[in-house]
């Protein structure tokens, strides 16, 4: 239950716009799912996500990849900086994987 109510403070403070969009990120035990989220017009701008793809390697490492994926379709989107949305999960482990790599390709938080 801490989870949900986690969720909801994070989000609470955190806005996406078309400039600036929200980096929502969402992580299961089995798969890793990043988007850009325009909050202003509810649009998904750019969406990663390991469900459906042949990834191989450790969860930590496909979080890394998926990183370097939406830093990739930002840049192609002509996107520079994002608000990072960690959702209910702590920054830790995968979701610092997912942000390090997404800043090593270029995105600004």
């Amino acid at each position: 239950m801490n989870t949900n109510f986690r969720a909801k403070r994070t989000r609470a403070k955190i806005h996406g716009t078309a400039v600036r969009p929200r980096l929502s990120v969402h992580i299961s035990n089995m798969h890793i799912i990043a988007q850009l989220i325009d909050d202003d017009n509810g649009k998904t701008l750019a969406y990663a996500t390991t469900v459906g793809s042949n990834m191989t390697g450790t969860k930590t490492e496909k979080a890394a990849s998926i990183g370097k994926e939406i830093a990739a379709k930002a840049k192609k989107a002509k996107i520079k900086s994002v608000v990072f949305d960690r959702g209910a999960k702590l920054y830790a482990g995968r979701m610092s994987a997912l942000a390090d790599a997404a800043r090593k390709e270029g995105l600004e938080f």
